[in-house]
């Protein structure tokens, strides 16, 4: 089985998905939500209404439609954009997993939810995500979202043993395929990690990397695997992933360090040989020269801050 690079910068990061409440809406009704702490997801599982994001132009939220939000910007939702809102965190006073209901009736019905990283890395895959994605009913990945909604609907709505437990494995499919269909637009990818991985062309250099991260792989058999010139491979790759391939192999390495020093207990001679360093030394200096602190610095402050995730507030 080939080595599934997409894979590994989600296990790094270690994204967990969480659905942390809802309601249904009908007759007049607005409801203002804060910037989210963490990012955010949510769906339209029902229904249609409009989106206000502060800084855009209202947007109608349809049946369907899912949106990712990454920037910490504030969001209304409404019947009528020009309604004045009720605040969610007053309504859902800091409990997760409530079902609301307002207005009257229930002709939209809205599910939210946030993904939570390690914050030692989290950044390695949120700083390559554009503020916001709005994944529309009808496009990409449609027909597999559509079923996701209607799965966590049911969920919600009848309320079974293990419910909270399979809200949350929907959820975790909910935003991959979200990342998914974005991934599959490339043509508007910024140059970065994400763009690297998912473009076909060094799809198969990107694999050698993430498959043996300690080999000493050099420029041209990694542009060999591409079946392009050293020259050609260079710069396309560079101009896709925004480093050198050797540079990005480099970052990999130290990712990949950072986690063994956060949760494992090698030795630095015994990861530096699994990473293809000669000697404690050269790691050493390698890892300075790219996260900024020597190894034992580093994994002295990250034991320090290991709870910090768990302590952000829980916010629809």
């Amino acid at each position: 089985m080939n080595k599934d690079p997409f894979s590994d910068v989600l296990a790094l990061v270690n994204a967990r998905s969480v659905i942390s409440g809802g309601f249904w809406a009908g007759g007049d009704w607005a409801i203002r939500f804060p910037p989210p702490v963490r990012v955010k997801f949510f769906i339209a599982a029902r229904g249609a209404c409009w989106l206000s994001i502060d800084g855009e132009e209202p947007i109608r939220f349809s049946d369907g439609d899912a949106f990712l939000l990454t920037a910490a910007r504030g969001f209304s939702l409404a019947s009528d954009p020009s309604l004045p809102a009720l605040d969610a965190v007053t309504l859902y006073a800091g409990e997760a997993h409530q079902i609301l209901n307002l207005g009257e009736g229930e002709d939209f019905f809205f599910l939210g939810g946030h993904v939570q990283f390690d914050s030692a890395c989290g950044q390695l895959l949120v700083d390559n995500l554009p503020p916001m994605i709005h994944l529309r009913a009808g496009g990409v990945e449609a027909s597999t979202i559509g079923w996701l909604i209607d799965q966590l609907v049911c969920e919600h709505r009848r309320g079974r043993p293990g419910s909270d437990f399979a809200a949350t494995q929907l959820a975790q499919l909910m935003f991959l395929h979200i990342l998914r269909s974005y991934l599959e637009n490339t043509d508007r990818i910024m140059s970065g990690r994400l763009r690297a991985i998912s473009d076909p062309r060094i799809a198969p250099a990107i694999r050698l990397i993430h498959g043996d991260p300690g080999y000493q792989w050099h420029l041209p058999e990694l542009a060999a695997a591409c079946a392009m010139s050293r020259t050609v491979f260079a710069g396309y790759f560079k101009s896709v992933a925004g480093v050198a391939p050797l540079t990005y192999l480099t970052q990999w390495r130290m990712h990949l360090a950072e986690r063994a020093l956060r949760e494992g207990n090698a030795s630095l001679a015994e990861l530096s040989e699994t990473l293809g360093y000669s000697s404690e030394s050269a790691f050493s200096v390698a890892f300075k020269r790219v996260t900024g602190r020597a190894p034992r610095r580093y994994k002295a402050a990250m034991r320090q801050n290991v709870e910090r995730d768990l302590s952000l507030p829980v916010v629809l």
